[in-house]
């Protein structure tokens, strides 16, 4: 393992108390599903999938604290990694993204039906049948750096009007089946489907610790509850999305690092535009470069760990 980019940002945002989430209604610790009793969308606002992607806790439990509950449907709230977001200590802050496995990379069935016995593994065991049920999840993230937040997504026309609703963050990164470490959350059983009606995005709102990620989840959180009308039309009319075109970007690689030697080439932050033949990174002194027609890197790993995603290669659509 090695780690880029030494110097410690900001800690604006700490990890919040959650043990007042711990019992929940699902058999689940941290999971709690709240019923309208009408007939609708069961809807699924996921946070901590990494233990120290703070937006996620601060929108869930915003969400918890305004006592929102559905008009019609389900809403299911759920801190995913509480074990990894325990773990976080602010003088190595870039430690508790996961105990043992990265969350987000374990929902093939060959791992969640496998030997793996490890914490992360075990927790998405017990987590996997409440996303299984939901008709809509939307994962919150954030980045190791500054960069404009994303919204991350498969190619699936049924994600169109979803996408179109949230329109913000204005950073589109579009996941065309890149074969990465580890298959994500959001591309877990029937939200990978292009057939099947269940949907599932991504929103990386902003750098790690940073206040304004916390901000920008709860915003998308709302935006995402009125797109299936489970919030009032004029709590959701304070969350208007950013006006603008928004800038698409289709990832074409994922590069792994294949041993622990692999290095970046410069202070690479994400969103670095690189033309052909540009040297991204050398792995074990192998030299890794842009590929013809050059490439957009996406989200660059700061720690890096042999065997798992370094960067994303990506083109400009638009």
């Amino acid at each position: 393992m090695t780690s880029q980019h030494l110097e410690l940002p900001p800690i604006e945002v700490m990890p919040k108390d959650l043990s007042a989430y711990r019992a929940g209604n699902r058999g689940v610790d941290y999971v709690h599903t709240f019923d309208s009793g009408r007939p609708g969308p069961h809807v699924v606002v996921n946070g901590l999938t990494h233990g120290n992607e703070f937006c996620g806790m601060v929108a869930v439990t915003h969400l918890f604290e305004q006592g929102i509950r559905p008009l019609r449907g389900k809403l299911t709230l759920a801190f995913a990694n509480v074990d990894a977001y325990h773990n976080f200590d602010p003088a190595r802050p870039f430690e508790s993204r996961y105990v043992e496995r990265d969350f987000n990379r374990v929902w093939d069935v060959d791992t969640l039906e496998g030997p793996d016995a490890t914490v992360d593994v075990k927790r998405a065991r017990a987590l996997r049948h409440i996303y299984a049920e939901a008709d809509g999840l939307l994962d919150l993230h954030s980045t190791s750096y500054a960069v404009p937040s994303m919204l991350i997504y498969e190619p699936h026309a049924k994600l169109d009007p979803l996408v179109r609703h949230l329109h913000a963050p204005l950073h589109h990164v579009i996941l065309p089946g890149v074969k990465h470490s580890g298959r994500p959350l959001i591309q877990y059983g029937a939200f990978g489907n292009p057939d099947a009606s269940p949907l599932a995005v991504v929103v990386e709102c902003g750098q790690h610790f940073a206040r304004s990620s916390g901000e920008i989840a709860i915003a998308v959180a709302m935006r995402f509850l009125d797109f299936y009308g489970l919030i009032p039309a004029d709590l959701a009319a304070q969350y208007k999305a950013e006006a603008g075109a928004p800038k698409r970007y289709e990832v074409t690689d994922a590069m792994v690092a294949r041993t622990d030697h692999f290095r970046f080439a410069g202070d690479f932050i994400g969103f670095e535009e690189l033309p052909a033949g540009t040297l991204i990174a050398t792995d074990d002194g192998e030299e890794l470069r842009a590929p013809d027609g050059g490439c957009t890197l996406v989200m660059p790993a700061r720690r890096i760990v042999k065997g798992r995603d370094a960067v994303l290669l990506a083109r400009r659509l638009s």
